[in-house]
């Protein structure tokens, strides 16, 4: 059983309103908001000067476990979404194997029980031939997931899934919400043919491989299906400004996210960061990013993920086209939104809409999401005035680097809770990343399909 907690004078990040308040957990719930001033407690935080959010749902992460657990595992992985505030994650079924049946479902689960630090839910993977499989999904407790990933492009094998009579019976076929990857696969081979007949690749190129119109007409089609199927539908990692214009007439069915990456970076910084800078969509122009943030304020994008993806450093070095894509982000993607926050660009309330709620909403997770009594003790406790460098070797993540390394942020998380224990728990100071817990104390999230999706819950 967590301890009785008492986090006292924080200000807490509630549900349209920031208060200088007090929060019980107990029994790994929110117990109470603004308790009696002399309530007992095993354990009592003074959090004055701290704000109070609630813990960060990430519905897109690749732990690469099984199969490939030498870039990241589901304890590593966990362990890095602890100490970035992430209480809760939504993982891929690209491992090896696939996660395309029911049974490897159940097994994935069954490993996370033993593995994860934070709370946790698996999409099913959809293949050209596992229709049956999709239709057997359920959210029932010890074989729930969250919902149906597509890659329509960006993938191999049979996971590739870009014939349209498979993606009609799909959406037709199915009652689980989808989400996909979109990126047109005959746009993007057309591109490398044209690239590669006139030279050397370098990885400059990727973003005119993987370009606008590859993003563009994928998520077109996409959105064609769901209208015409009548089916929630997610658009994953969102890169170009005409989505957003497409996402913004659209309502009811479609929602949409941006990943830090996109956000952040554009096609400058491969100068700077070369193959680190290459991951899937790839990325875009400073006149897309803006696009993406004006997005997420007028509401045609939902939710922030991060699309964590991580390879080994060695891995990444090999020369273009040979390096894989992808980028980790589970421990920084916080600290980033936090800095802008002390730049103006956004608020705490903002992050919470974007980066708890909305994902909790779009997925119908019971107990999470939100700073309420009764919802599930998922909370972080946030320093916004902590400046700190990004650092390689500080990374908790197995493979042992960032994007952002040698950045200075301001705004860090000091302690997480996941259903009321402590997970993560800041250094004195701003020196190393801390204390992370290694037990797995992490649970299987629990998904209510009659919760209805956002559109249904936005209030």
């Amino acid at each position: 059983m967590p301890p009785r907690t008492l986090i006292r004078d924080a200000t807490v990040v509630l549900p349209g309103e920031d208060a200088r308040t007090s929060v019980l957990l107990e029994g790994g719930r929110i117990a109470a908001i603004d308790p009696a001033p002399h309530t007992r407690a095993d354990e009592v935080v003074d959090a004055a000067g701290l704000h109070l959010l609630p813990g960060i749902i990430d519905d897109q992460v690749h732990f690469r476990d099984p199969g490939l657990t030498h870039k990241e595992d589901l304890c590593t992985g966990s362990r890095a979404c602890a100490a970035g505030g992430v209480t809760s994650f939504l993982e891929m079924p690209n491992t090896v194997p696939q996660t395309v049946t029911v049974d490897a479902l159940a097994g994935k689960l069954a490993l996370a029980a033993r593995r994860c630090v934070v709370d946790y839910g698996f999409y099913m993977g959809a293949t050209t031939d596992n229709l049956a499989e999709l239709q057997r999904a359920a959210r029932t407790r010890g074989v729930s997931t969250p919902g149906i990933k597509i890659f329509i492009g960006s993938s191999t094998g049979n996971m590739l899934v870009d014939d349209q009579e498979c993606l009609e019976g799909i959406f037709a076929g199915t009652t689980l919400p989808i989400t996909a990857h979109c990126e047109d696969e005959s746009t993007v081979r057309a591109n490398l043919a044209r690239l590669e007949g006139s030279g050397t690749l370098t990885v400059h190129d990727h973003s005119r491989i993987r370009d606008h119109r590859a993003a563009v007409t994928a998520t077109l089609r996409a959105i064609d299906l769901a209208v015409r199927h009548n089916h929630r539908f997610h658009v994953l990692h969102v890169s170009t400004a005409e989505e957003v214009g497409i996402l913004a007439a659209h309502h009811d069915l479609i929602t949409a996210e941006a990943c830090p990456h996109h956000l952040f970076l554009d096609t400058s910084d491969y100068d700077r960061l070369g193959t680190l800078a290459q991951m899937n969509p790839s990325l875009k122009t400073a006149a897309d990013r803006a696009a993406l943030w004006q997005g997420l304020r007028d509401g045609a994008i939902q939710n922030i993920a991060t699309d964590h993806a991580p390879h080994t450093r060695e891995e990444k070095a090999a020369p273009y086209p040979a390096s894989p894509s992808g980028v980790p982000a589970v421990e920084i993607v916080l600290p980033l939104m936090l800095d802008q926050v002390n730049r103006g660009a956004c608020s705490l309330q903002d992050i919470a809409r974007w980066m708890s709620d909305r994902p909790g909403r779009i997925w119908d997770i019971v107990g999470k999401g939100r700073i309420a009594e009764g919802c599930d003790a998922d909370l972080v406790l946030v320093d916004l005035s902590l400046a700190r460098e990004v650092r390689n070797e500080e990374q908790i993540t197995k493979c042992g680097w960032s994007p952002w390394h040698g950045t200075s942020l301001q705004g860090w998380p000091l302690r997480t809770w996941v259903g009321g224990r402590t997970v993560f728990a800041a250094a004195a100071g701003a020196g190393g990343p801390g204390r992370v817990e290694t037990d797995p104390v992490g649970r299987e999230i629990t998904f209510d399909h009659a919760l209805g999706g956002y559109w249904a819950t936005k209030t």
